[in-house]
């Protein structure tokens, strides 16, 4: 039997941990961080917004961007979690996945994922359990015994 792999992950952190069968301990795979996710906006864009003159005013039209800088910071660490999930899939380390994840960065990390690694997602819920410790995770996670969550 191939590996479960549980993903637990916000904006900022992701927490990848590996385990037999549903009865065994978790064991830490990778841990992934993406400080700019917690930087300021400007610190992470220092473009101001485009402006232009208005015909016939006083006032200046300012145009925002389509995506501010935090989306495309989030959108950018999700790529890498995909990317990560979908190397580690081909060389056959995990047959089935858990994510877990803050909202909304999981529907970020979702578009992410390649159909192969969207296949062996057994479970996709939006909770951050990031910074809950290994011993915490592994009970909140836990399948009781008559195999309903």
């Amino acid at each position: 039997m191939k590996s479960q792999w549980i993903v637990v992950t916000n904006a900022a952190l992701a927490r990848i941990f590996s385990r037999k069968s549903a009865i065994e301990p978790l064991v830490p795979v990778a841990t992934l961080t993406h400080s700019e996710s917690r930087l300021r906006t400007g610190a992470l864009a220092t473009d101001r917004a485009g402006r232009q003159a208005a015909d016939n005013s006083h006032g200046v039209n300012q145009f925002e961007p389509r995506s501010d800088a935090h989306r495309k910071e989030h959108r950018r660490f999700a790529r890498e979690i995909a990317q990560r999930l979908d190397e580690a899939l081909a060389a056959g380390k995990f047959g089935s996945l858990m994510i877990f994840s803050s909202n909304p960065f999981i529907g970020e990390l979702k578009a992410q994922l390649s159909n192969a690694v969207s296949e062996r997602v057994q479970t996709l819920l939006d909770c951050d359990l990031s910074h809950v410790g290994i011993t915490e995770l592994e009970r909140r996670i836990a399948v009781p015994s008559d195999g309903k969550p």
